[in-house]
């Protein structure tokens, strides 16, 4: 297959283009709905408060009601590793990007270039992208954002030793209490009792863990599963509502704001692939086509809330930092579908 068939196709497949379009229809309907006054300016909090605390954690939670598949398994296992590493190699590889800053400039820019908004803007799109597998990758990815979030981002715009709190947050919220009793339940199953049921959909008998509650509980597994697909339209209105509040003439007028944007949104996301091709042709860590689509997408997300939430409260370039986080939300709406299509080109190369 040449090039050209292999773009031809790309750009002519039905699921993939519904996924671009509907994210980026959703997140305009959001921004339309707040310029005229259909949502007031609480909406935006309240609809990303119901995706945090009720839609994804059903989401992660009902990523894992599915049959424990060695692959899967064996790829979660590899995207946990470098979900840990690659903070550890990002730590080092942001620092050149920034060597022309001093103080506390530079540590904002480094923290916000690392850590991404991948819960609450990576998550919704990915499960649009590739439903449930990209769910779980995407949730025991998270582990290791969660652990350097809490724990090495805080340290450093703090200037303060680690706090209970921080590990109350990083481990009693309900999305990381969803994905560690899902991932719990997947891991698991095939050590559990089992019983014959009716399945859900195909309506045949077969032998599953008493925990599989799509299967054994269809009636409590429902609510969850209507939840769960809340999550992306709700997280995409509640972002195109924040991005009608932006003042863009505030946040382009400095062009530092700009070179953050691109380093977050292009470079980190690049960095991540050179190295997934690396590790992958030498055997290192292998990793398929959804893995690799699922920590692009991820990676190449805005800012974090929380780490703009540190440079405010620890008055760490305050300013700046909200600039960035608006700056790089709205190039992200445009760069991740771009992401998208550069993968699905890359997926029909068979790299991976």
């Amino acid at each position: 297959m040449d090039i050209v068939n292999i773009v031809v196709n790309t750009f002519t497949d039905k699921g993939f283009l519904s996924a671009i379009a509907s994210t980026v229809l959703i997140i305009l309907l959001g921004y339309f709905c707040r310029k005229k006054n259909i949502f007031n300016n609480q909406a935006a909090k309240i609809l990303s408060k119901v995706v945090l605390t009720v839609a994804l954690p059903a989401l992660a939670f009902s990523a894992f009601m599915t049959d424990l598949n060695q692959k899967h398994l064996a790829q979660g296992i590899n995207v946990l590793i470098w979900g840990i590493l690659m903070y550890i190699v990002l730590i080092i590889l942001i620092k050149p990007f920034y060597a022309k800053y001093k103080g506390d400039k530079k540590t904002t820019l480094e923290i916000l270039s690392i850590f991404s908004s991948t819960t609450f803007f990576g998550i919704p799109i990915i499960s649009a992208m590739l439903g449930p597998i990209g769910v779980i990758y995407a949730n025991i990815f998270n582990i290791g954002y969660r652990i350097f979030l809490y724990s090495y981002a805080y340290i450093k715009m703090s200037g303060l030793k680690m706090e209970i709190k921080n590990l109350k947050t990083m481990f009693l919220n309900p999305i990381v209490i969803a994905t560690f009793l899902g991932l719990f339940i997947w891991l698991i199953q095939d050590l559990t009792p089992h019983i014959t049921v009716l399945h859900s959909q195909k309506g045949n008998e077969i032998s599953v863990s008493i925990l599989r509650i799509d299967q054994t509980l269809p009636w409590l597994y429902a609510p969850i599963m209507f939840l769960s697909k809340l999550a992306s339209p709700l997280a995409w209105l509640s972002i195109g509502a924040t991005l009608a509040e932006i003042n863009f003439k505030d946040a382009a007028k400095n062009t530092t704001t700009w070179y953050y944007a691109g380093v977050k949104t292009v470079m980190v996301p690049l960095i991540n692939l050179v190295i997934f091709i690396i590790t992958t042709l030498t055997g290192i860590l292998i990793f398929d086509m959804n893995a690799v689509t699922t920590m692009i997408v991820m990676m190449a997300t805005p800012s974090a809330t929380v780490a703009v939430a540190y440079a405010i409260n620890f008055d760490k370039e305050a300013v700046l930092a909200s600039n960035a986080s608006l700056l790089s939300t709205i190039v992200a709406v445009f760069i991740i579908p771009s992401w998208l299509v550069i993968l699905k080109i890359i997926g029909n190369l068979g790299i991976f």
